[in-house]
């Protein structure tokens, strides 16, 4: 349900659909519960932070009585996780980091691995120094997982930790897990994430100076995408033309 309402290219329409939810009679009140955080999460992206966290809070004060103890960690890990969101997006990572700790935590006794993973990618984000035992320990989860809806999570943990090596001059090291980004992108993503996996690809094609193969495939991107920005800085880079953004 949650995957249905979410549109991230329109979070202010996201956020009509997760309050109609939140409000709706008709769901459970733990439902009701979890469409709050996402009507927070969505209130979150478009920079209002303060109806976002008044948002947790109603949350927070009201778990409803009636719910398991895993369905309370997972209220728990939902609100956890979204306060670190927001404190990420506000460029505070001394206070993102104990929310998103705490949402790993909580997020393992309501045995949510999707939500673990969640957790994890966010502090590998924001916990610098150690982006690679976070990391590690979302690659863990997922081998114990066969949920392709969990098993997504390995596109978002490999590119990032693949750009956090890249921007640290480890390239080749970085290559290896945008390569393994495009694998977990064929067989659980979205277009978006098979595109956005092969340009990064590409992109560290280049900075390993294998410009043939970093051309060959942002012409490939760029034939099915024309109008992407960043495959169009890619070619004019690697074909010495001026670049159309910051390449």
């Amino acid at each position: 349900m949650i995957d249905r309402l979410w549109d991230f290219s329109d979070p202010a329409a996201s956020e009509e659909r997760f309050r109609e939810a939140a409000d709706d009679d008709g769901n459970s009140a733990h439902l009701r519960a979890v469409m709050t955080t996402q009507l927070a999460r969505a209130l979150g992206i478009q920079g209002r932070a303060g109806e976002a966290l008044a948002a947790l809070e109603s949350v927070t004060a009201g778990v409803p009585a009636s719910d398991s103890p895993a369905d309370a960690a997972e209220l728990r890990a939902r609100v956890a996780i979204e306060r670190g969101r927001l404190a990420a997006s506000a460029g505070l990572p001394a206070d993102a980091i104990p929310e998103l700790t705490r949402g790993v935590r909580e997020a393992a006794l309501a045995a949510s691995p999707f939500l673990v993973l969640d957790a994890l990618h966010m502090l590998a984000l924001n916990d610098a120094g150690h982006e690679e035992e976070w990391a590690a320990e979302g690659f863990d989860v997922l081998a114990g997982v066969r949920d392709a809806r969990v098993l997504r999570w390995g596109i978002a943990l490999h590119n990032n930790l693949g750009w956090t090596m890249h921007d640290a001059g480890r390239a080749q090291a970085a290559l290896s897990h945008f390569e393994q980004a495009v694998e977990a992108a064929d067989r659980f993503g979205t277009t978006e994430q098979r595109h956005v996996a092969r340009w990064s690809v590409a992109r560290c094609l280049r900075s390993l100076d294998r410009i043939d193969e970093a051309l060959a495939l942002q012409r490939e991107l760029a034939a099915a995408r024309p109008d992407d920005p960043y495959v169009q800085a890619e070619l004019a880079a690697l074909t010495e033309a001026e670049p159309t953004i910051d390449a």
